[in-house]
């Protein structure tokens, strides 16, 4: 019987690994205890990345608080525990040195179980935050295909893409992806780093031809588009909307992919009215970790891995 594979990728502010596995667990728990078919095998690939960046956030923050004039901020502690964290994480992957470390840990933690699946096999992938970022730009990103880069980082980042099918240099090989459930995600924001140009008015994205031919090639193996999940939470504030960006992100070839919104949370009458003023940032950083014990979010996920033939 084929195995359900899931990746987790964790977000910000998850910086150990044992407490990261634990969130896993509880999103997986609701997931297999939604699955109608309990001779299903769903089979869990924890990704964890956390502590490549902890020393130099630390350090960042600690030279900030040593600045004379930091006393005088307002929102001291959501600008390092909130904004910095989500910035730094991204300024910090974004530079060569954490990033290729980010891309050695995923080969460490996943790749030996992804090139072991066979082509019957599903890969369902769950993202947290910053985590979708990183994946995405693992895989499909072209700056790891620059000439700077080391010779061993370009190898290392073209074996990890071979494990999926229908990614190059050889698309008809490896596991084919059958869900991506992303959480709290800023992807919408990470496609403006990812302008390469402008054609009639439109931006251009680096992801887009390889993560179009990607989904283009899943689509022909399973002649139906790929399940998509976008959950967000509305008081948090790191996560934005997909279904009105993806066409931009894909160059208008929506047909290969399923993509939905999810709200996970609808909130009350009582705080309605503060919904558009600075007061919810306050507890945003408690929406932006909800969604692993948040039983919509595990009964959807569960629904599209049953889906998933």
């Amino acid at each position: 019987m084929p195995t359900d594979y899931v990746l987790f990728v964790h977000g910000v502010k998850t910086h150990e690994r044992p407490a990261f596995e634990k969130l896993c667990n509880i999103l997986l728990n609701r997931i297999q205890n939604s699955i109608n078919d309990k001779s299903r095998v769903v089979k869990p690939i924890y990704f964890f990345w956390g502590d490549l960046n902890l020393a130099a956030q630390r350090e960042l923050v600690t030279n900030i608080k040593d600045s004379p004039k930091w006393n005088d901020f307002w929102f001291r502690d959501f600008r390092t525990e909130q904004i910095l964290e989500f910035v730094g994480d991204a300024a910090l992957y974004l530079s060569r040195h954490v990033g290729t470390q980010v891309v050695q840990r995923f080969k460490s933690e996943a790749f030996s179980v992804l090139q072991g699946a066979n082509t019957s096999d599903r890969l369902h992938v769950i993202t947290h935050s910053w985590g979708t970022v990183i994946l995405f730009d693992i895989l499909f990103a072209r700056r790891w295909e620059s000439r700077d880069l080391e010779d061993e980082t370009i190898k290392l980042v073209k074996d990890l893409r071979n494990v999926l099918f229908g990614l190059d240099p050889n698309p008809q090989t490896g596991i084919p992806l059958a869900s991506i459930h992303t959480m709290g995600s800023p992807l919408a924001l990470f496609s403006l780093l990812n302008i390469s140009g402008n054609v009639n008015g439109v931006s251009t994205h680096d992801l887009t031809p390889d993560l179009r031919r990607f989904l283009q090639n899943l689509y022909n193996l399973r002649k139906k588009p790929l399940n998509w999940r976008n959950f967000s939470h509305p008081g948090d504030p790191i996560a934005y909307p997909l279904e009105g960006v993806m066409s931009m992100l894909l160059d208008g070839s929506t047909d290969y992919v399923n993509t939905q919104d999810v709200i996970t949370d609808k909130g009350n009458i009582f705080n309605r009215p503060f919904s558009q003023r600075l007061i919810p940032l306050i507890w945003g950083g408690e929406a932006h970790g909800s969604y692993w014990d948040n039983p919509l979010v595990g009964k959807t996920i569960s629904e599209v891995i049953q889906a998933a033939i």
